[in-house]
């Protein structure tokens, strides 16, 4: 922005002073920006006004929808005004009426915008504080003619407008505007790799930010390729959830003769009012970390009839953080590519997310499979890591993501990572969390980094170490500030990808039916187990055969303890506690327990195996049934894991020993095991080019659990029966992008005698600081 467009924004924003002490300093530009809109449509139509309203009694007698369009053309622009009245003719007297009637006389497009900048109240808060006379004629005075100001010029002064707007919202901006030099970073990494071809006469483009919020993204982009091209064209479209900042983005598409029927007011997840819309160029700053449970009906539903017909067919996130939703909508956006059909230009991606959406979910989640859909698709081109502390609202880590489906040939199959997290400037002034900016310098660097497509081994910065705090007593340290590195990394594809084998190990148990162990059946398992062994404790001692489990008595001492103690039970829960028929179905099954120790011993067993047929035998004996339930609280009771035990077998097979897929000789059979659940774990191994498409899996999984497994648990197998449901083969396939993971450089501890020197120069200062307060 020249000098002239900052004086001309500064101008205007200097209403500001007569708002002051009225409203608050967030307020200014609810106030600001609609009277600067307002202002800017009255010029416009400031020519053809004569002819509007001699059209508008030529029209009186035709129905309303007949009558815009003679209006429309009357006013040879995209909206008009039937009203005579102008700012410099509202009066004094009357003034509030006379605005609001004013404004009310516009076109519907253009009337949307205040109402949604609810301006009818603040005009009401201007003429109640006897500020709307002044403001009005301010406004008024103030020259925004198309012949003194085009329309890329005035674009460029409402985008200052609404700059300061953010920065006097402070922490509320970051709900609805983007920081412009993250904007400016994004709008260079998305467009760059099209320069040549935006270059072309005539060139016809489309934008597109389903979370346009005031317009920064789709106001950048236009600015970017009018920069590159005066004689192009790149036709906006966007939608918006929230309403005022829907208003700015629509006002500002006005401001500058765009067509501001495409952007739209909505929910994009749930209500894609663009939904048969492809586009050229799309940028985006969906919300971090937002869930989307208000619409999870809408996308699970989506999900579950289109699949990979509609937006969501990859996968689905969890429903705590809605980044990965944007992506995929932004993604079944992109216009369609054809390197031999000039209509078929293929899209181009800049989404800003948090760190979530690079490794949250383990393989065969719904962010595991976007991951995959992503990079096995070939339509992910870089990341780059952004400093903290960027946003208004949040000091998190965030990344820039930039994807295509028109890749160049050095590109494909490939990825890139830039590590910009040192790449900034700090702020004189914070505004909310955003200490922290890029520089020209800093976004020229990485533009040019990802645009040479080129890998830079990690090297320091020329940047000053961030200064100390400067306040109260500082300490003496020799401890090294942090490195200011930079670096760029390239990687197949694949390389971000793993398969997860599921590893068993065989269960073993020991068995002993001792009296300590059969005591703890008189209690229910589950939540009923704790409550029962307290209230038993309380009043169970004093049961006899025919009253055991009676607890009428008690039952309002039972109900208050259960309140105090055990406030997760539920009602049905106490009525069972309550009830005699639990305690005594418990009763019966520790009397049979008892039985059975008669038989079996209290000794111990330490297999399982043979036990079993033991048990079988006693029960005989002893007539004893037990239901499957009652068994196996039993068994729960009575037996443990050992790992000095006898493997427990699941059961007998007739197929030659594979023992590393669960296959074992024992005892002369060929027998499977039962897996022992706490012992289950995972083992990822990285994908190669080949199993990466299906091929070579099973070789390339057995050479990694020899080297890597079984050297360390001899008695391990591999679950042959988790399988990928894509490919089929053993394993299931996950993606991650450990971003830090590649960058991190090791950095050796300090000397002992220098960490210990330290400690001593802050002990001696705690020491002196002790004696000042004592004198």
């Amino acid at each position: 922005m020249t000098t002239n467009f900052s004086q001309t924004a500064a101008y205007i924003w200097s209403l500001a002073d007569l708002l002051r002490g009225d409203f608050k300093q967030s307020q200014y530009g609810r106030v600001i920006l609609p009277f600067t809109i307002l202002r800017r449509l009255e010029c416009v139509l400031y020519a053809s006004k004569p002819k509007v309203l001699a059209e508008v009694e030529r029209r009186k007698t035709i129905e309303e929808e007949a009558r815009e369009k003679f209006l429309l053309k009357a006013a040879g622009q995209s909206f008009y005004n039937t009203s005579p009245m102008d700012l410099s003719r509202l009066g004094s007297a009357d003034i509030k009426s006379n605005l609001i009637t004013y404004v009310d006389s516009f076109s519907k497009d253009a009337r949307e915008i205040f109402e949604h900048f609810r301006f009818d109240e603040f005009i009401g808060q201007l003429d109640e504080a006897n500020l709307l006379y002044k403001v009005v004629q301010k406004v008024a005075n103030t020259d925004l003619n198309p012949k003194a100001i085009s329309n890329h010029d005035m674009g460029l002064v409402f985008e200052e407008l609404i700059r300061r707007f953010a920065e006097s919202s402070n922490e509320t901006a970051g709900e609805h505007f983007t920081p412009r030099d993250i904007v400016h970073l994004t709008t260079s990494l998305v467009f760059t790799e099209d320069n040549e071809a935006l270059t072309e006469s005539g060139i016809i483009r489309t934008i597109y930010d389903p979370t346009a919020g005031t317009g920064g993204f789709l106001s950048s982009g236009m600015e970017y390729v009018f920069e590159l091209n005066s004689g192009s064209k790149l036709v906006p479209f966007g939608q918006e959830l929230n309403a005022e900042s829907y208003a700015i983005c629509k006002g500002d598409m006005l401001i500058k003769g765009q067509e501001v029927a495409n952007i739209k007011l909505g929910n994009t997840l749930s209500d894609d009012q663009l939904y048969a819309d492809k586009f050229d160029y799309m940028l985006s700053n969906p919300p971090f970390g937002v869930d989307w449970k208000k619409v999870e009906g809408d996308i699970k539903g989506e999900h579950k009839l289109k699949g990979f017909d509609g937006r969501f067919g990859p996968g689905l996130p969890r429903v705590s953080d809605g980044s990965l939703l944007f992506l995929m909508h932004l993604l079944s956006k992109m216009r369609d590519y054809d390197a031999n059909d000039k209509d078929k230009n293929g899209g181009r991606i800049g989404i800003i997310l948090n760190g979530s959406p690079l490794f949250t979910g383990g393989a065969g989640s719904g962010e595991s499979e976007i991951r995959r859909h992503i990079l096995e698709s070939d339509l992910l081109e870089a990341i780059v890591a952004l400093p903290t502390d960027m946003f208004y609202n949040t000091g998190i880590a965030t990344y820039v993501w930039v994807l295509s489906n028109k890749k160049d040939a050095e590109r494909k199959g490939k990825v890139q990572l830039i590590n910009g997290v040192h790449l900034y400037q700090k702020m004189r002034k914070s505004l909310g969390s955003k200490r922290q900016k890029l520089g020209e310098r800093d976004i020229a660097l990485i533009t040019r980094t990802f645009g040479k497509f080129e890998a830079i081994e990690t090297y320091t910065l020329d940047k000053e170490a961030d200064e100390k705090n400067n306040r109260g007593r500082q300490s003496a340290t020799t401890k090294k500030p942090e490195k200011k590195t930079f670096g760029s990394k390239i990687f197949e594809y694949y390389e971000f990808g793993y398969r997860r084998l599921t590893i068993e190990r065989p269960l073993r148990l020991s068995v002993q039916f001792s009296d300590e162990r059969i005591e703890t059946l008189r209690f229910a398992s589950g939540p009923l187990n704790a409550v029962m062994q307290k209230v038993y404790e309380l009043y169970g001692q004093d049961w006899s055969d025919e009253s055991y489990g009676q607890l009428t008595k008690e039952e309002a001492e039972v109900r208050a303890l259960t309140k105090a103690d055990f406030k997760d039970l539920k009602e049905k829960q106490i009525k069972d506690l309550l009830a005699p028929k639990t305690w005594n179905e418990q009763k019966e099954l520790l009397d049979q327990a008892v039985l059975l120790q008669a038989v079996i011993g209290a000794g111990q067993h330490d297999d399982f195996n043979a036990f079993e047929g033991t048990l079988k035998e006693a029960l005989k004996e002893t007539g004893t049934m037990l239901e499957t339930k009652a068994k196996k609280q039993l068994l729960d009771a009575v037996s443990w894991s050992n790992p000095d035990a006898e493997p427990v077998i699941k059961k007998v097979l007739k197929t030659k020993a594979e023992p590393m897929y669960g296959a074992f000789e024992y005892q002369g059979q060929v027998v499977q095991f039962q897996p022992a659940s706490n012992l289950r774990d995972n083992e990822d191994v990285a994908l190669t080019a080949e199993t990466a498409r299906g091929a070579n899996v099973n070789a390339v999984n057995e050479a990694y659990f020899t080297k890597e497994v079984r050297p360390h648990v001899k008695d391990a197998w591999i679950d042959a029966s988790k399988c990928d449901d894509r490919d089929e083969q053993v394993g299931l396939v996950g993606y991650e992008i450990p971003f830090n993971r590649h960058f991190y450089q090791y950095e050796p501890p300090r000397d002992l005698a220098e960490i210990d020197a330290d400690l001593n120069v802050l002990s001696a200062e705690i020491m002196q600081m002790l004696r000042e307060v004592h004198s």
